[in-house]
């Protein structure tokens, strides 16, 4: 009785603590247990003033108790799973779900934090818009307008918009989309006040933001449909070739392999070097390298397996321009029509 008493005192003290930590406090204390890698990922993300208010948090965060740890972790994670079943289901099922699963008082609670959130965000009308309303209010903007409110809207939402963009617009407005970094409060601002008095829309602004990007118009392209894609890459390759070569280096990674079908891995396979296969497999994940086992000639698996056993030290840069290789074929053979790459839209035209 006397254990199970002290146990109780203890539980009740944690507690205590874990109310006490406010929201910098707890944002700190993420930020430590994601570790220095992770944790260094988040800053780019964040402006000038809050990377300064997080790392005094940081800084003077000290010493804490598993309680405090484990709790602050999972309220992060609650709120991650809040926010992505609201924007990917809608509040009812955020609701249904969360009720379910966390009781209706914390459920509301998590509800209400993330749509704060949500409600803040730049552009929300858009966002949330229909693709081809959206298209109607957008085609007469300026492409720089435009590269700045599909950076807010989703990969698959921005395709569907960028698909139907006048031709004049599609390439500068992917230009203006790849070079965007971060973006002034006050830039969105102006933008908003023109949308406001265009669409009768009252948006708020929020702190910088990492916009656009060569990354983000990779991933808009790899959901727009095939003919669009070669449409848009011939215009782009005579505007602008550095970038049209970037966007493709970004669309396919050496890990979309495992979504491709045996016939094209054994196609591509053939024309590898096999120091090349060597060398990208070393840190592939088992998945991976049965993939490429499977589909290469049982000798060819044997040498492989034998030249992996024996190289070692291999530098991590040197595995990546391995893999790097392996993907440049790839997306030669699918330009020839030999290998199919799984991707959205309408590949009746591919010759495999």
């Amino acid at each position: 009785m006397a254990g199970t008493t002290v146990t109780q005192e203890e539980n009740k003290n944690e507690n205590a603590e874990v109310k006490d930590l406010d929201a910098k406090q707890k944002a700190a204390l993420v930020v430590v247990s994601l570790g220095a890698d992770k944790a260094s990922q988040i800053y780019k993300y964040l402006n000038e003033q809050d990377i300064e208010d997080l790392t005094y948090e940081v800084a003077k965060l000290g010493k804490n108790t598993n309680a405090q740890v484990e709790s602050t972790l999972d309220e992060f994670y609650k709120l991650c799973l809040t926010h992505k079943m609201m924007t990917d289901g809608g509040l009812d099922y955020a609701r249904d779900v969360l009720e379910k699963a966390f009781g209706e008082m914390t459920a509301r609670s998590l509800l209400e934090k993330v749509s704060k959130t949500l409600q803040s965000r730049p552009f929300n009308f858009f966002v949330k818009g229909d693709p081809k309303a959206l298209l109607s209010l957008l085609q007469h903007e300026r492409p720089q307008v435009i590269a700045l409110i599909m950076s807010y809207m989703e990969p698959a939402q921005a395709a569907q918009v960028l698909e139907q963009l006048p031709e004049s617009k599609r390439i500068p407005t992917i230009e203006g989309m790849a070079k965007m970094d971060r973006v002034s409060p006050e830039a969105i601002a102006i933008v908003e006040e023109e949308m406001k008095r265009k669409y009768a829309t009252i948006i708020t602004s929020e702190d910088n933001m990492n916009l656009g990007g060569v990354d983000y118009v990779a991933d808009v392209m790899n959901h727009v449909d095939r003919s669009s894609e070669r449409r848009i890459f011939e215009e782009l390759d005579k505007a602008n070739p550095d970038l049209s070569q970037s966007i493709r280096d970004k669309m396919f990674v050496f890990e979309n392999i495992l979504d491709m079908d045996d016939r094209s891995v054994q196609r591509f396979v053939r024309d590898c070097d096999a120091k090349d296969i060597v060398y990208a497999l070393k840190t592939a994940s088992e998945e991976m390298r049965q993939i490429f086992f499977a589909n290469m000639s049982k000798r060819m698996a044997e040498t492989v397996r034998g030249d992996m056993e024996v190289t070692t030290n291999v530098r991590l840069k040197d595995v990546e321009e391995a893999q790097q290789r392996i993907v440049n074929i790839i997306r030669q053979l699918e330009d020839m029509g030999e290998v199919i790459i799984s991707k959205g839209g309408d590949d009746g035209d591919v010759i495999v």
